[in-house]
């Protein structure tokens, strides 16, 4: 455990050092911001350095090998509907509570005003990437190849664009980013490769990832619909 803590703690401090540096460089030498603020800035870090820390240490200690658990274990109750309500429900859960998709669909509901509400964009988008998650469980389970699913995706993605009003289309890309997040990636990836050791023949890597660029789509897909129905 102490290991495991210290290793996360140089992580995460080679990760937000540039950005200390660099902000640091700017106070210096161009924005001179107020003396308070540059120090909030300096106590911000440091906490969202802890709670970074804090959150690798849970999603690696408890959330991947419980992920990694159940995707081995559905298999074995012989139900494919059941394989994909568990993923649907993982897949929306996890995204539902992903920092990132929490801060977008704020910044959606703060700059339209509240007409774009943040709740709404919360589930259209945890909705989607369940519904790819379920996608792409039954992929792994069928063995389909997942370039017809992501050029099939990607062709409706682009279809479905020109019909969207303009501010969803650049709200529906922003949401294929942030469900690539530290807690919606790893949970994904996890169940799929756990769901793919135990199928005969299929190999880790080639049916264990790929699915959360797959939920990235479906991400992107449903606010591309909700922008058609919400015009």
């Amino acid at each position: 455990m102490a290991s495991k803590t210290t290793e996360k703690v140089i992580e995460v401090a080679r990760a937000i050092a540039p950005l200390m540096v660099v902000v640091g460089v700017l106070q210096v030498t161009l924005v001179h911001a107020p003396l308070e603020l540059f120090l909030q800035f300096i106590a911000g870090a440091f906490l969202a350095g802890v709670g970074m820390v804090l959150l690798l240490l849970g999603v690696d200690l408890g959330i991947l090998p419980m992920g990694r658990f159940i995707g081995a274990e559905l298999p074995q109750k012989g139900s494919l509907a059941l394989i994909l309500a568990v993923a649907f429900a993982l897949g929306f859960a996890t995204t539902a509570a992903e920092p990132d998709v929490l801060v977008l669909a704020g910044q959606a509901d703060e700059a339209s005003g509240g007409s774009i509400p943040k709740i709404a964009v919360l589930y259209v988008i945890a909705g989607g990437v369940g519904l790819f998650t379920a996608l792409g469980s039954a992929r792994i389970i069928f063995g389909w190849p997942i370039k017809y699913l992501v050029v099939g995706a990607y062709l409706a993605m682009l279809v479905l664009a020109l019909f969207t009003p303009d501010q969803f289309v650049a709200l529906s890309f922003d949401a294929g980013s942030v469900t690539t997040g530290v807690l919606t990636a790893p949970v994904l990836i996890a169940i799929a490769m756990g769901l793919s050791s135990v199928l005969a023949g299929r190999s880790a890597v080639g049916d264990g990832f790929g699915i959360s660029g797959l939920v990235s789509v479906g991400a992107i897909l449903s606010v591309l619909l909700m922008g058609v129905l919400w015009s």
